[in-house]
């Protein structure tokens, strides 16, 4: 059952800009439990 709530919590971070479904690299990071700079690097 946490997997199905992990599942609509990310759900909830996916956005559409312009037809294609993106993420903010702020949500990426914490969903890879990384710093969002180590993201971005």
């Amino acid at each position: 059952m946490s997997n199905l709530i992990a599942v609509e919590l990310i759900a909830t971070e996916i956005f559409e800009v312009r037809g294609k479904k993106v993420m903010l690299d702020k949500y990426l990071a914490k969903l890879y439990g990384v710093e969002t700079k180590r993201l971005n690097e």
